[in-house]
């Protein structure tokens, strides 16, 4: 038996870390947390100094006992769990489990804590070179953020579930943010568009075309609304009609880009959604691999540092390497004076120990690229980007404005010539956003009195747009921008709104579901403070001073338990209808009797009579009298039309059924029993045999973020999809045996395999814009 044991928290790291050690060191996993609350009431006990009661997890119980069984042995046990607060807590967790074990008394002489920000050789030397005992101020932040989401979820959820319905749960962190994406819902309704039109001009100097603004009328700043309609438009445009252009004022200037901050987990995850299509969780869960170690050749080695921090310091040793790396490897030109230092903007950086960025810059994204998935490459590329590029100096770039008169307007056209690449040779801000490329933005040489062609004069109409939903970056800074939870919490927040159907994705943006908004609605009326976002973020540096000693844990938890036990005691007696029932005035067409009511069900809103159970009329909640009853005639007709048919796989009834999208589609009535279903119309056949299976072809379908794709029409016996056209030609390198038809802004109109261990390719068309000669 080894002398020394390493715990560390994922299987993953064990053999990297091990290969660093040697062959007195046994490394075991934790396999995350080892121990959490009971699942019962009573597992904080608030008159008790908020003492917890603690089970070890099921799952993994028999990691708990291979550990223990090691750490009898060992000489010396090393505690190796992430640097935050929940691995310190779990490494707590691991040492209060040993303690209570026979024989074990003392194992805390044995016991020490190390951490490691990489995991490579010099990171996990560093850290055994430089161990500590348990840090209980990480530990209480810890235990006082677990007994605050436990007191909040086990008061809460059974109120929602009283007034409500059952099943809902409340979250201390997860209720404000619902909050936000339901208050800009509120914003998008509320929102009245207007109409407004700008006059444009078209113009070219030798044979360079541009475009110019109109900015000032007949001596008057036009502002967004001075032109409210196609009239006004159409007067201005007729009064320039045969007046000369003349070059009336000519600046120009010299503009400098400067580069962005190494990564933290926020932005890093916002970059991530942007320009990966990632979402944050799946972000995490790669960043995660990353940094746990990967096989690059000549063993595991982790690629990256720790992926949850607050901080954009750099080491000096990782800025020594960088400068290094730009000097050697990219120009002296690109490499500033002196390292480029970024201040954390976070209030309290919570384990800000350094930013997110690769472990050696010398690994290159091409280097590794053949012994990483195309995620892993993806999400490493982009952090070596973005810490290379915060090393190297500014970009440059020539602005240039120009007016122009013409008649009694004058018109502005603006251009911006890159002169020096700087950090943008390495990291493309402009391309990575889709923006419009800096060269398309260049303007000819033009002095003050040059008169000037106009090609064409022209109005273009513009409505006011209500602000955007969320999406999983939008929603992140804003969280963030709050101060609500922590980064290392982001992705977990938004998996659970989106687990609890609190909300939906449309087109990678947020929606409140009927169900989201109703509990909203009720904790923004009876628990306005506990989602409030100033005392939601009033708590989280709370619980930061207590991770810095500053600030002792229960004195917190007290103060916060008195004012909410109080509330939901008081909140007890609220009437289930006054959330989940919204009267009309309007009487059922059905009984004549009764008003119509707004209720809420499992499905969401719908109309319903008040007279229930007497009377029994429903509609949706976005439907008319008219147009219920219509659809009640039409729903009957297509059921007529489905008599005699029976469901292939019982034999049962077929007919038609809504789903809660309200989307149409054809069921077995014995469902549950049977759940076979069909679409209402076939899906678009492309005519090419599936190449997996053989018998099917594939056939145009849509995916819930509304992006179309190709499947095979025997779903789910056979489940091959591709993402673009399938064309019926054998690939000629590999030999599968369909192509794809790609189409891409910066590539044109390719024909591919679908074969990602293939790689074939071939230009069929060249992107917009260009010609075969400019390739």
């Amino acid at each position: 038996m080894s002398k020394n044991l390493l715990i560390v928290e994922s299987p993953n790291k064990i053999k990297s870390v091990k290969k660093y050690l040697g062959g007195d060191f046994e490394v075991l996993a934790s396999f995350g947390h080892v121990r959490d609350l009971i699942p019962k009431d009573g597992a904080v006990n608030p008159d008790d100094n908020f003492a917890m009661k603690y089970q070890i997890i099921s799952k993994n119980s028999k990691h708990v006992d291979a550990i223990v069984a090691a750490a009898k042995e060992a000489d010396t046990i090393y505690l190796a769990t992430d640097p935050d607060r929940e691995g310190e807590a779990i490494s707590w967790h691991i040492y209060e489990i040993l303690k209570s074990k026979r024989g074990m008394k003392n194992v805390g002489e044995k016991i020490q804590r190390v951490v490691f920000h990489e995991v490579t050789p010099k990171g996990v030397q560093a850290a055994l070179q430089n161990p500590r005992g348990l840090d209980v101020n990480l530990i209480d932040a810890q235990q006082a953020r677990r007994a605050l989401d436990y007191l909040v979820g086990f008061n809460l959820s059974p109120l929602l579930w009283k007034k409500i319905r059952y099943g809902l749960s409340a979250g201390r962190v997860q209720s404000p943010a619902l909050r936000l994406i339901c208050e800009r819902e509120n914003e998008i309704r509320a929102f009245e568009t207007q109409e407004y039109w700008t006059v444009h001009m078209d113009s070219h100097k030798g044979r360079t075309k541009f475009s110019a603004k109109l900015i000032q009328w007949q001596g008057n700043k036009l502002e967004q609304f001075s032109l409210p309609d196609e009239n006004a438009q159409a007067a201005v445009l007729s009064a320039l009609q045969g007046k000369t252009a003349q070059v009336s004022d000519v600046v120009k200037k010299k503009a400098t880009r400067k580069p962005a901050a190494p990564y933290t987990t926020s932005t890093m995850q916002q970059d991530a959604v942007r320009k990966l299509g990632f979402t944050t969780d799946r972000t995490m869960r790669t960043a995660q691999q990353l940094f746990e170690g990967i096989d690059v050749g000549q063993g595991a080695v982790g690629l990256i540092t720790y992926m949850r921090t607050d901080s954009v310091t750099l080491s000096q040793d990782a800025l020594t390497e960088i400068r290094h790396y730009i000097d050697n490897k990219i120009g002296a030109d690109f490499l500033p004076s002196s390292p480029k230092i970024y201040k954390t903007k976070s209030k309290n950086a919570q384990e800000a120990h350094e930013a997110v960025r690769p472990t050696s810059v010398y690994r290159s994204p091409e280097s590794v690229k053949p012994f990483l998935s195309p995620d892993q490459f993806k999400l490493y590329q982009m952090i070596w980007q973005r810490t290379v590029a915060c090393q190297m100096v500014d970009a440059k770039f020539d602005a240039t404005t120009v007016d122009i008169n013409v008649g009694d307007g004058v018109f502005r056209a603006t251009g911006q010539v890159l002169v020096f690449a700087g950090f943008l040779s390495v990291y493309q801000e402009g391309a990575d956003e889709d923006d419009e490329a800096e060269e398309s933005k260049k303007l000819p040489e033009m002095a003050v009195g040059d008169v000037l062609p106009v090609d064409k004069l022209y109005g273009e109409q513009h409505f006011t747009q209500p602000p955007p939903r969320f999406n999983e970056a939008t929603l992140v800074k804003a969280l963030e921008e709050f101060g609500i939870g922590r980064p290392s919490t982001y992705a977990s927040i938004i998996k659970t709104l989106k687990d609890r159907e609190y909300v939906t994705v449309e087109q990678r943006r947020f929606q409140p579901t009927d169900t989201g908004d109703i509990v909203n609605k009720f904790l923004t009326e009876h628990f306005e403070q506990y989602v409030d976002y100033d005392f939601t973020a009033k708590l989280e540096d709370q619980l930061d001073e207590i991770a810095n000693g500053s600030r002792a844990w229960i004195p917190v938890m007290e103060k916060f338990w008195k004012g909410f036990h109080k509330q939901v005691v008081e909140k007890e007696g609220i009437e289930r209808a006054k959330f989940t029932t919204q009267e009309l005035d309007e009487t059922c067409p059905q009984c004549g009797k009764h008003k119509l009511q707004i209720k809420f069900g499992r499905a969401g809103r719908f109309v319903a009579c008040a007279g229930y159970p007497e009377c029994g009329y429903t509609r949706n909640v976005n439907e008319t009298a008219e147009q219920a009853a219509e659809r009640v005639a039409q729903e009957a007709a297509q059921q007529a039309e489905l008599e005699g048919r029976s469901c292939p796989k019982c034999g049962g009834q077929l007919v038609y059924k809504t789903a809660r999208s309200g989307s149409k589609f054809i069921g077995c009535a014995n469902y549950p029993k049977c759940k076979h279903v069909e679409p209402l119309e076939k899906p678009k056949t492309t005519g090419v045999p599936c190449p997996q299976c053989g018998k099917g072809h594939l056939v145009e379908r849509k995916s819930r973020f509304g992006t179309t794709f190709y499947s095979c029409d025997s779903y789910p016996d056979c489940k091959y999809a591709v993402n673009h056209l399938p064309l019926n030609e054998p690939c000629p390198q590999c030999g599968w045996a369909i192509t794809m038809r790609k189409v891409t802004k910066r590539w044109g109109v390719e024909r591919v395999c679908p074969q990602k261990e293939c790689g074939w390719k071939e230009q069929l068309e060249p992107p917009a814009g260009k010609n075969q000669s400019e390739e």
